[in-house]
């Protein structure tokens, strides 16, 4: 399972880390100047060329391209019942910023965290230099210390030649390269070890107690910067992390992977089902699938649930897709999604691809008389409903009504 980022080292982009991350500077430039300058003049400066750099690269953004929309929808955003639902088109993706407004929502996003963030942080790593010169040469004692982290390095080197093997030959590859370059960081992390400790033995006396040092600070703003999101990491939740098994309350850290081009994005559809049929008597659907290679299921029973980001195969998702049957107390008003259903299961065959095939699903018979909702979805390798390019494209879902008498 992909731990949540406040658990692991983080291989995204300076940007994704929002306000966790922050500018270092201060304690080195009063070594560097031998205490001449000010701590509020070397925090003024680095922070002034920090932003403009971030700054620069907000002159470059472009606006997006507009996407095709439907033809027959109102446009816009309106209102309906009596302005008490808001109803938006194409899920909004006819309101495109222009250009002007994605600079200026960058420009403000920095202005309002980089400098912030990088006086406040600067004048802290000064204090806790206790004007000592010689504060910045204290890394060199801690890499010394941790000089054992070569040792580490290549355990995890030998850790990835142990890794599971792939469903299929086109996943396993991959992973092979993988577990190679493991063997290869472990070998760097024991040179960097050696290094360490030789630093520390010519530099860790020297070192004035600066405690643990944060990471340079964001320099250009996540996606959505100005939109108002409300997070993008389990590092704001107060939940539980999620383990792969069936547990609610929790929060999911895997990321969602990677996204095909419109062309490629996963469709489904009940192509044959019967509209009445007696209790207990067994009956087939009939379910298509495009763009969706049917080889990727982990079983949430064992763990799997929600823990494999998407993954694309010549641009096209892999994974599975279900189907279920499910009794409606009415017709009239959405169901209680609680209860498990009368039928259901996912289906991997290792088929599928980039042209339409049809799979037959066999009901063994549904135990009570009433109208049941049988539904179709596909699944990615974390079961969720493969994503799509835009925001107005159908997902991979079908569902028809069967009357059981």
């Amino acid at each position: 399972m992909r731990r949540s980022k406040y658990r692991r080292p983080s291989s995204s982009p300076a940007w994704f880390s929002g306000r966790r991350r922050v500018v270092v500077i201060g304690a080195a430039a009063l070594a560097a100047f031998g205490g001449v300058v000010t701590v509020t003049q070397i925090s003024s400066a680095s922070t002034e060329r920090t932003q403009q750099r971030a700054l620069a690269a907000c002159d470059d953004l472009q606006a997006p391209n507009r996407a095709q929309l439907s033809t027959q929808t109102r446009k816009g955003t309106y209102t309906t019942n009596n302005g008490q639902v808001t109803q938006h088109a194409d899920d909004g993706a006819g309101d495109v910023a222009t250009t002007a407004q994605v600079r200026a929502r960058c420009r403000d996003w920095v202005i309002k965290n980089v400098s912030e963030e990088a006086v406040t942080q600067a004048t802290t790593q000064a204090r806790r230099g206790g004007g000592n010169n010689n504060g910045g040469q204290n890394n060199g004692g801690n890499q010394g210390n941790n000089g054992n982290n070569g040792n580490n390095g290549g355990n995890a080197g030998n850790n990835g030649g142990e890794a599971s093997a792939a469903p299929s030959d086109a996943a396993s590859a991959p992973a092979e390269e993988e577990q190679n370059n493991g063997g290869d960081t472990g070998n760097n992390g024991g040179d960097q070890g050696d290094n360490g400790g030789d630093q520390g033995g010519d530099q860790g006396d020297n070192g004035g107690d600066q405690g643990e040092q944060p990471a340079p600070a964001p320099t250009t703003p996540p996606p959505g910067a100005g939109l108002g999101v409300l997070t993008n990491s389990c590092d704001t939740s107060n939940l539980a992390p999620h383990d792969g098994f069936q547990n609610g309350n929790r929060c999911v850290s895997t990321e969602f992977g990677e996204v095909g081009a419109a062309a490629n994005n996963s469709t489904l559809l009940i192509t044959n089902a019967p509209r009445q049929v007696n209790r207990n008597t067994p009956f087939t659907i009939q379910v298509s699938t495009r763009n969706l290679i049917r080889d990727r299921f982990l079983a949430a029973g064992q763990g799997g649930y929600y823990v494999e980001s998407s993954v694309l195969q010549n641009g096209l998702v892999r994974g599975h897709f279900h189907t279920a049957c499910r009794i409606l107390q009415s017709q009239n008003s959405a169901p209680a999604p609680e209860p498990v259903p009368a039928f259901f299961v996912a289906t991997e065959d290792n088929k599928g691809g980039a042209q339409a095939d049809t799979v037959a699903i066999q009901v063994p018979g549904l135990p009570e008389a009433g109208n049941f909702q049988c539904s179709s979805w596909a699944g990615d390798g974390s079961h969720r409903i493969p994503m799509m390019e835009r925001a107005n494209q159908t997902p991979a879902f079908d569902s028809v009504r069967v009357r059981v008498r």
